[in-house]
């Protein structure tokens, strides 16, 4: 914290200061410098934690607009490809495959049932 400060040094300091300020108002002194640092260290980590959550909010709008845009070229290729049809022909729909009485799927390219030839 102190950097190239030893125990000599803080000893010296301390010393002087005590000469300076008396051994009455050096409590106090210090009490009032821990409350100077402590808040520095809250106001520093309120910055600091509030910065954070800028950084958050735009990563969140960045996303959130990148998502708008993929959903805008979603719907322009729908919008080209309809345009792109014939408007006066509509497209079928895709057919279902239809059950028949066993369970089973109808072969879908094969063609319509002829009728029955009943054997007499």
């Amino acid at each position: 914290m102190f950097g190239s400060l030893g125990g000599a040094e803080l000893l010296l300091i301390l010393v002087l200061a005590l000469l300076l300020f008396g051994p009455r108002k050096l409590p106090e002194i210090g009490r009032t410098i821990g409350r100077g640092l402590s808040e520095f260290r809250k106001a520093t980590t309120d910055f600091k934690s509030s910065l954070e959550r800028e950084v958050d909010l735009d990563e969140v709008k960045e996303t959130r607009d990148s998502i708008a845009d993929a959903g805008r070229d979603i719907k322009n290729s729908i919008a080209d490809a309809g345009r792109l049809d014939d408007p006066g022909e509509r497209v079928a729909p895709a057919t279902a495959h239809r059950s028949t009485e066993d369970g089973g799927a109808e072969n879908p390219s094969a063609q319509p049932d002829a009728p029955e030839k009943r054997e007499s």
